[in-house]
């Protein structure tokens, strides 16, 4: 363990003089000295509600009253502006909260060397009081900043970033999705053809099947020959609660820091059980791999190793710590876009069907298998997902706390404040999106070709891009980008071209309030989905 940290503190030192010098360069800090600092307005100018009036008005007979906090948001944009000021209360930090995609690209170009990224306070307790018995300050990615978050990104990084370490679960993952199909078959009403109103179960166990494979290296037999295990449904269970639990618990005030409230206990109950689960099954194994080197099985080569090898060899804290991680970070969000991305297809037919054309070029049969080249040779699917995830995105925007001075929509925003950059009803805008409310997967597209594809279309691509990158970041931006990314987009790149390729996919019913808030957007109605089977 010690010399794995002189290592990464040797690779830290250097990748600090890399990216200060390009945050040198490419700086947008405002100071006193220049002359965007000093035409600017003082930040106590910043429109800003007091907490009297803002407590009042979330009290029942409150403007605000059983606002949730995607609608109190967008509530307080349409009264105070697209930058407001809010004060420190119960717990809770003074932060600004800015809907202007200009002020994003501000504050990501001055995030600093280890950006801090707020929230999770509770979770950060769990790790660094509550068990810190077990963590002993390797407390992962979630909560944590600073050095030690520097020093345990720069050791998973070369392992779940590279996409040659994601790709050795194309097969399993195979395994899972025909699992996932058989499912589908067996549930669906044999003469609607539509799923039960359960479905959104049967999503999750596919999900965090997958998750597991990687996580976990094991298939967990969640889908079929394990439905009934005690433990599988712990976890399911324990997964849920903190996403509940965590909606009160990190999110509205912090009353827990000042009395440790039923909710907050359970809350650590629930982080408890999530521990114990990941150090049984990362402990299974690490002595599944003992008994096979005891045994002399040759050790496979970097390239066959799973990602949950290659952390172990790094150390066994990190792999545990990761897998929980994976877990939490990768299960309810997965599921949540695919729930996104199935809508907006079995809504959108002649979407679906075009991009079923594409799939059956690399799959010309229903269980044809995927190959690693093939996976580079679905454009059209990319484009389904990333429009799928601006349609219903999963997260209300990104937080992050400013290393430097800047200027924000004009105002003068100092150096450590916690700065909120709301991106939900933005990606719903038409200038911001032209055409904001129809599903184009196009916009997505590259070169002359998509162009050409595009001709029906009132615009080409080039003409329904963002009006700004920064609009639309739903894996986050620069070093505190999520670090599964290369799972999740394979995750469902397989699952969905599986499914389009053997089911036409319809919803026959309303898709108002689809999606609810509780930590990230998770489903809201039945998912009824009809699964018919494709002829050939």
């Amino acid at each position: 363990m010690m010399k794995y940290k002189q290592n990464l503190k040797t690779i830290i030192n250097i990748q600090q003089r890399s990216i200060q010098q390009l945050r040198l360069n490419s700086s947008t800090a405002a100071t006193a000295s220049t002359p965007e600092w000093q035409e600017a307005r003082p930040f106590e100018e910043i429109p800003s509600m007091n907490s009297f009036s803002m407590a009042r008005n979330l009290l029942p007979g409150g403007k605000y009253y059983k606002f949730d906090l995607t609608k109190l948001l967008l509530a307080i944009r349409n009264d105070l502006g697209p930058i407001v000021r809010s004060k420190a209360f119960m717990g809770r930090p003074p932060q600004v909260i800015t809907h202007n995609p200009q002020d994003f690209e501000t504050v990501f170009r001055n995030e600093g060397i280890w950006p801090i990224r707020p929230g999770g306070l509770a979770s950060e307790y769990h790790r660094n009081t509550h068990r810190a018995d077990f963590f002993q300050g390797v407390e992962g990615l979630v909560s944590v900043h600073g050095e030690k978050w520097g020093t345990f990104r720069t050791a998973v990084n070369p392992v779940l970033m590279q996409p040659k370490n994601v790709r050795v679960y194309v097969r399993k993952m195979a395994q899972v999705n025909n699992e996932f199909l058989q499912r589908i078959r067996e549930i669906r009403d044999p003469k609607t053809f539509e799923v039960p109103a359960s479905f959104q179960e049967e999503m999750n166990r596919w999900t965090l099947e997958s998750v597991s494979v990687v996580a976990l290296d094991k298939q967990l037999g969640l889908i079929t020959t394990n439905r009934e295990n005690p433990d599988i449904k712990e976890l399911f269970q324990l997964i849920n609660d903190f996403f509940t639990l965590g909606l009160d618990i990190e999110i509205k005030p912090a009353f827990w820091k000042y009395y440790k409230t039923p909710t907050f206990k359970k809350f650590m109950k629930t982080l408890d059980g999530l521990l114990n689960f990941g150090i049984k099954y990362v402990g299974e194994a690490i002595q599944r791999l003992e008994d096979e080197r005891k045994r002399g099985v040759p050790e496979k080569p970097d390239n066959e190793k799973s990602v949950l090898e290659k952390l172990i060899k790094i150390d066994k804290k990190i792999a545990t710590v990761m897998a929980i991680d994976m877990l939490l970070a990768g299960v309810d969000t997965t599921s949540s876009t695919l729930t996104g991305l199935l809508l907006c297809l079995a809504k959108n037919p002649e979407k679906q069907a075009k991009l079923r054309q594409e799939i059956m070029q690399i799959l010309p049969e229903k269980h044809s298998e995927f190959t690693e080249s093939s996976l580079n040779q679905q454009p059209y699917l990319r484009a389904c997902i990333k429009e799928a995830l601006r349609v219903y995105p999963i997260t209300l925007g990104n937080t992050r706390v400013l290393a430097n001075d800047v200027v924000l929509s004009g105002y003068r925003v100092p150096k450590g404040t916690q700065v909120s950059m709301v991106t939900t009803h933005i990606q719903q805008d038409d200038s911001h999106f032209p055409k904001a409310k129809e599903y184009l997967p196009e916009r997505w597209l590259r070169s002359a070709k998509a162009e050409e594809e595009t001709s029906n279309e009132a615009a080409c691509p080039h003409a329904l891009k963002a009006s700004s990158p920064f609009v639309y970041l739903p894996f986050g931006f620069g070093p505190r980008s999520c670090v599964g990314r290369r799972i999740v987009e394979m995750e469902l790149e397989l699952g969905v071209a599986r499914l389009v390729r053997n089911f036409h996919i319809e919803f026959n019913y309303p898709t108002e309030n689809a999606f609810k808030f509780q930590l990230i957007f998770a489903p809201n109605i039945p998912l009824k989905f009809k699964f018919t089977d494709v002829e050939k």
